[in-house]
């Protein structure tokens, strides 16, 4: 008797675990920060938040409404069942009391989700341009320029960005080749391939401008993307996909445009804008981008033709 609780102790530890790496390091940070919300919500109103009940989950949701998009409240609501299952705990949110309150939520504050900026190629240019004139250290704006360009022609997920090394590059005579070994949407490691050809213009060339790091920074091996201690010298230690963001928004500022409302993403959502507005069809986009259903493509191709196929335009006044 003894020994099979242990066995039903070792699987059920053994199931926990399953559950846990079967997201990244990333989304569990994100879940366990939504639910600490969620338990200063609860232990506020003494309320019990672990294992909780869908009436108190409706009546957190509720009191988020008034200062939040619906969007964050199906993020918390995931969360929160997330850690439940983590835990051992079972919760229903497919309750009524959960499902109704987010309809009669919606049709209150709408549904409308205002994404970061997409960093265009006008954006783009001022970006390298501004950096190309600064007085810094030759290798840090190389550094920069190149992943901000490398970020943009790649379509790139910030993180997936951060994440490539130097094993991950094959140079062809067409361009480069990046392998991608894990992603958001690929979370069992699948990989995939993105091609990045020369550009005409070797100042914006996201491959000239690779080679040109990988030569005055002599990595060989591991990530492309490095910290810097102080006096510039290159560490071995891998750039945070918090830098990106960081990146992004200093050159915009130094370019005098106002940087608030973009984003690490706004590399990714750029060259989907741009590429539609060049006339990419939705699945090449996708096939740079590794969007697996094409609604935020899609949506991306509305905003770059929001002018150019605009019924106004066939309107004489």
């Amino acid at each position: 008797m003894s020994e099979l609780t242990t066995d039903l102790k070792s699987l059920h530890d053994a199931t926990l675990s399953n559950l846990k790496n079967s997201k990244s390091n990333n989304t569990l940070r994100a879940y366990k920060s939504d639910f600490k919300d969620f338990s200063a919500f609860c232990l506020k109103h003494g309320l019990n938040s672990l294992p909780s009940e869908p009436k108190i989950v409706s009546l957190y949701l509720t009191y988020l409404s008034k200062n939040s998009k619906i969007s964050t409240l199906r993020r918390r609501l995931v969360s929160i069942s997330m850690i439940h299952k983590l835990k051992g705990h079972y919760l229903d949110t497919k309750h009524p009391i959960i499902i109704e309150n987010l309809m009669g939520i919606r049709r209150v504050i709408g549904s409308i989700q205002k994404g970061k900026k997409p960093l265009l190629i006008n954006h783009l240019k001022l970006v390298i341009n501004v950096i190309n004139e600064l007085q810094s250290g030759e290798i840090k704006k190389i550094r920069d320029k190149t992943i901000i360009l490398i970020g943009f022609a790649g379509g790139f997920r910030r993180s997936e960005l951060t994440s490539i090394d130097y094993e991950d590059l094959e140079f062809v005579p067409e361009g480069l080749k990046i392998t991608i070994k894990k992603s958001k949407t690929d979370q069992f490691g699948e990989g995939m391939s993105k091609g990045l050809p020369y550009f005409t213009n070797e100042v914006y060339c996201p491959v000239v401008n690779l080679h040109k790091w990988l030569e005055i920074s002599k990595i060989k091996s591991g990530p492309i993307f490095r910290r810097f201690s102080k006096g510039l010298s290159l560490t071995d230690k891998r750039l945070t996909d918090q830098s990106v963001v960081l990146l992004i928004k200093e050159y915009l500022k130094l370019a005098g445009v106002e940087n608030k409302n973009f984003a690490g993403h706004s590399l990714r959502s750029g060259f989907a804008t741009v590429a539609a507005d060049a006339g990419a069809d939705e699945r090449s986009i996708m096939n740079m981008t590794g969007h697996k259903t094409t609604q935020m493509v899609r949506r991306y191709i509305r905003e770059a033709n929001l002018f150019k196929n605009n019924a106004l335009n066939k309107i004489k006044i």
